[in-house]
């Protein structure tokens, strides 16, 4: 969503870097480029200005001004305060006791009940007990997508058909009471619009449910509009934070970085993909350093964390080191690398990597013909590539579809990485050297 803005900021920061010192008509004209970057985002105006103004007055100030590396000075300041525009710090969930009560509210087609699956799966993943509550009986079908969610997640879905929001949820944390569950998820209805009647219906549920959290579900691909439809809410409802869904789109992004101050709501959640597992908490300096261009290593690292497997991380690196990497530890490192997400997102998370690889594309169709290969080749050929003859290239090029060149092209870079991930196991970083060969 941001690698627009992106590599505006990156064209404004090396412009800053190499000027010895800064007058204040270089820092003017700095921010006029900044403020056209953050206006083309789809970013809120006064934002942009109150934004700018911070900036400025931090930028002409004597740190700056007797500071050996000026430019990097007001890098830093840009960081800072976009860090303070996204929200300062996290904001995690409000602690209660249990059944804790999180009320889903938004307008139709932002992805709520979906949102509200991925909450269940990422509150169940850190040892919660979560119930789902289907409390929307306006939109047909409702009912059934939270009831296949709460299936794919593996949590219970609370659900009567014919009945009232507020009977649903009443009868429901009795329900979570009785069974041990300590958080309740409620999906309610959603409209076109904000109107009387959904506020009715909301107020009407909130009053039974005692919410411990309000959480407004905007689509972050909609610009302008998430952030009018969250400043209703506000009005409306005790709004306690704000997701952000469909946060991978390729909309421009104004909203994620203009809704915390429009709105004074935190940004608790951010949905960045379409998978289930595809929600993380919302980091403002993460967010930060990714719109700026420089990485989010720990970001990068939670994900590795969370798909790798120690003991087997660990035995692949040793296997690295002593030159026994095989194609059968190839294909595992790779398919457990792309459960990460989209390799070209992964490498945009290493700082300084997003200019230098941005008119690089990760060919994840190439990616699925080395699969192939790989799979038609026998074990032994797997773990002894060396073996490889030309009938046996030409049998694994008709199992694969692909052609025997195809197959001398894929020895040749599993040689190259071989070679490559035994001088990257000591840095632990041996997992990204095959990456190089993918590319269209």
């Amino acid at each position: 969503m941001f690698d627009s803005l992106t590599q505006r900021f990156e064209g404004i920061f090396s412009a800053l870097r190499g000027k010895g010192r800064l007058s204040e008509a270089d820092v003017d004209a700095a921010l006029r480029e900044v403020r056209l970057a953050l206006l083309e985002a789809d970013v809120n105006v006064a934002v942009v200005r109150s934004f700018l103004a911070r900036v400025r007055d931090r930028a002409l100030g004597a740190d700056v001004s007797k500071s050996l590396t000026p430019g990097q000075q007001v890098i830093k300041i840009v960081h800072e305060e976009l860090v303070n525009t996204l929200g300062g710090e996290v904001a995690p969930l409000r602690q209660s006791s249990p059944p804790q009560v999180i009320l889903m509210v938004g307008l139709q087609g932002s992805g709520k009940t979906t949102t509200a699956g991925k909450l269940a799966k990422h509150l169940k993943s850190k040892g919660r007990r979560p119930l789902l509550v289907a409390a929307d009986l306006q939109r047909p079908a409702a009912i059934d997508q939270l009831e296949t969610l709460g299936r794919r997640v593996g949590v219970p879905v609370y659900a009567e058909r014919k009945s009232k929001p507020a009977r649903v949820v009443k009868a429901a944390l009795k329900e979570a009471t009785r069974a041990g569950h300590d958080v309740v998820i409620v999906d309610t209805a959603g409209r076109l619009q904000i109107d009387d009647a959904l506020m009715k219906e909301l107020a009407d549920i909130a009053k039974v449910a005692e919410p411990d959290e309000t959480l407004l579900v905007v689509d972050a691909m909609t610009g302008q509009d998430a952030v009018n439809v969250a400043k209703g809410f506000v009005e409306h409802t005790d709004l306690t934070g704000v997701v952000l869904s469909k946060l991978d789109g390729d909309a421009r992004g104004g909203a994620a970085i203009s809704v915390r101050e429009v709105t004074g709501a935190p940004v608790k959640f951010a949905g960045v993909g379409e998978g289930l597992d595809d929600l993380e908490p919302f980091y403002p300096d993460r967010m930060a350093s990714r719109i700026l261009g420089m990485g989010d290593v720990l970001t990068l690292i939670e994900k590795a964390e969370a798909t790798f497997d120690a003991q087997e991380a660990e035995k692949a690196a040793e296997k690295m080191v002593k030159g026994e990497f095989t194609l059968e530890d190839f294909l595992a490192q790779f398919q457990q690398m792309k459960k990460m997400g989209p390799l070209q997102e992964l490498l945009a998370m290493i700082p300084g990597a997003s200019s230098a690889l941005r008119n690089v594309e990760i060919d994840e169709q190439e990616i699925k013909r080395v699969e192939a290969i790989i799979y038609s080749m026998t074990p032994e050929e797997r773990r002894n590539p060396k073996i490889m003859n030309g009938s046996r290239k030409r049998r694994v090029a008709a199992g694969s579809g692909t052609s025997p060149q195809d197959v001398n092209k894929l020895l040749r870079q599993f040689a190259d990485a071989q070679k490559m991930m035994k001088s990257l196991a000591g840095r632990g970083l041996a997992g990204l050297a095959g990456l190089g060969g993918w590319r269209r």
